[in-house]
């Protein structure tokens, strides 16, 4: 991705920032951050650059506000058309229709580059998600970490890191020695255990595997888990995610991870016995007690796995790892920071994200869901139900730190009150008007010159500086790891462009040059969004 990025309100963030830095005459040059005032009458964009002044210069905030507009004026002559004090000592900055129109053609010009690159520093991460155990199919909780994990890798990516993505299979332990007892109990024609899997695909892998009836759990287990694999990455592939590579807990203990973890741990003080039993230092780490590796018995703890199989994160040299998993592993996060900085893992270099529970609704009731039980909705039937587009759309519309409730009945709706279709029918729309112009019509304008024309129309004005946000926007969604920001942001840009429409003719009308360069970037913009989100963008509804 590129690093110089079409951006002008950072340019015109750095023109404040090298004017205040001018009346504090020590050459410092950070950026203020620009805002978009509630209304138009308070500017197209103010700062409180003014106010860290004060102390320095050892005068009120206003009249140090005063001054900066004044230089800002000098500056910015001819892209500013005035600057105003407002409040305490805010700088609110009035922007010309000349520099509305200039900031259009550099958008177009950038094409599909707009908004990418900006990540300081470009890092080499791993985003491992999704990760659930193989002992069923993918569940609608999983799609909802699948939708998460992969629409972060595509912002990270787009900013300007190197991402690979990782599924790491359990495939060892208790639950799957479970999965096995209850694929032979359905292939003798018994009942599955008491904490057994009951669903009726565990019947369905009793007639599949062969041998069920009378072969070894763990054998029959990791045949299962082999076919359930399949389904599963069918699945998650149906719905737009794939995986760079899917790595086995079995493989990773077989290739003696386990021991090389414990041996580092060792090596570097971090582990001592006590009752028989092997501890971690954990509490040196931040956590609010030692925790057992390895017990008196000899047998290894879940913990001694995860710092395995990190352990072998860290070998491979990433600058990042990020771990998203499900709400039932809040309590686990301290301890696997702590565990990644006994071996010697940068602090903060890993990232443990926790994933809240989606609930389905379907007629004002929850649709219960649960693996073991059979009573659950599977991704599969919600992307019969209602598409992968508003799948991963609905899925993605609250941060991930926040329990979802997915309306069934709104998702299946071809309505605007649909925030996918809507946002998917502007899409439509600007690609009906554009057809209807002609390609050569269309590229004749993005051509030409529209640094000059009609007065623009105050919902031209605000659909600009609604596209002007993206650069901004997706390096905000990257940092914060927060792709929930994106369907905001799309819906409002869609929403703008609907008032532009209404109000300012497209072709045919006055200034036709200047309004389908910004229909074509609106357009770009929109498909842009829905991709990071993994949702299609179509030129026909």
């Amino acid at each position: 991705m590129p690093q110089v990025r079409a951006d002008p309100i950072a340019d015109l963030s750095a023109v404040v920032a090298e004017a205040a830095a001018a009346l504090r005459g020590d050459g410092a040059v950070e950026p203020p951050k620009l805002e978009r005032p509630p209304r138009p009458d308070f500017g197209d964009y103010s700062t409180n650059a003014a106010m860290p002044l004060a102390p320095t210069l050892g005068e009120p905030p206003r009249a140090v506000a005063e001054r900066l507009g004044e230089l800002v004026s000098e500056r910015l002559a001819g892209a500013v058309e005035r600057v105003e004090v407002a409040g305490p000592g805010f700088l609110n900055l009035f922007v010309t229709d000349a520099w509305c129109r200039n900031a259009v053609a550099r958008m177009v010009a950038a094409g599909e580059d707009y908004g990418a690159g900006g990540a300081e520093p470009s890092e080499r991460v791993l985003v491992e998600f999704v990760s659930a155990n193989p002992t069923g199919p993918a569940t609608v909780a999983a799609g909802r970490h699948a939708a998460y994990g992969d629409s972060l890798s595509r912002l990270l990516e787009f900013v300007g890191h190197e991402v690979e993505r990782e599924y790491y299979i359990n495939d060892q332990g208790t639950q799957v020695r479970l999965f096995g007892e209850s694929i032979r109990a359905r292939a003798r024609g018994e009942e599955p255990p008491e904490e057994g899997y009951r669903g009726a695909y565990v019947a369905e892998l009793a007639q599949r595997i062969e041998g069920a009836a009378d072969g070894d759990p763990e054998e029959v287990a990791l045949r299962g888990i082999e076919l359930t694999l399949e389904e599963i990455r069918a699945t998650l592939e149906r719905f737009r995610v794939t995986f760079d590579r899917f790595v086995s807990e079995r493989s990773v203990n077989e290739g003696g991870a386990v021991e090389r973890a414990l041996a580092l741990l060792e090596e570097r003080e971090q582990v001592y016995p006590h009752e028989g039993a092997v501890w971690l230092r954990s509490t040196n780490f931040g956590d609010d007690k030692d925790r057992v590796l390895m017990r008196s018995s000899g047998e290894l703890t879940y913990l001694a796995g995860d710092i395995a199989y990190h352990e072998h994160k860290l070998r491979r040299g990433f600058d990042r790892a990020i771990d998203v998993l499900g709400a039932d592993h809040h309590g686990y996060v301290t301890r696997i920071q702590a565990a990644s900085q006994s071996l010697g893992g940068e602090p903060g270099r890993l990232e443990i994200l926790i994933m809240q529970l989606v609930n389905l609704i379907e007629h004002g009731q929850r649709v219960q869901m649960s693996k073991r039980s059979g009573e659950f909705e599977t991704l599969d039937d919600l992307i019969d139900d209602i598409g992968v587009d508003a799948a991963r759309y609905f899925l993605l519309q609250r941060s991930h730190d926040t329990t979802l409730d997915l309306d069934l009945a709104l998702a299946r709706e071809r309505s605007q009150d649909n925030p996918v279709y809507y946002v998917q029918y502007a899409h439509a729309r600007i690609a009906s008007i554009l057809r209807n112009a002609g390609e050569e019509r269309v590229q004749a304008a993005l051509e030409a010159d529209i640094s000059d024309g009609e007065p623009l129309h105050p919902s031209a004005r605000a659909l600009v500086k609604r596209l002007l946000e993206l650069p901004e926007e997706v390096l905000v969604a990257a940092e914060r790891r927060a792709p929930h920001r994106l369907t905001a942001y799309v819906h409002d840009l869609a929403q703008d462009f609907s008032a532009f429409y209404r109000d300012c003719r497209v072709v045919g009308g006055e200034d036709e040059d200047f309004r389908i360069a910004v229909s074509v970037q609106t357009m770009r913009v929109i498909a842009r969004c829905l991709d990071l989100l993994g949702v299609s963008a179509p030129e026909r509804m």
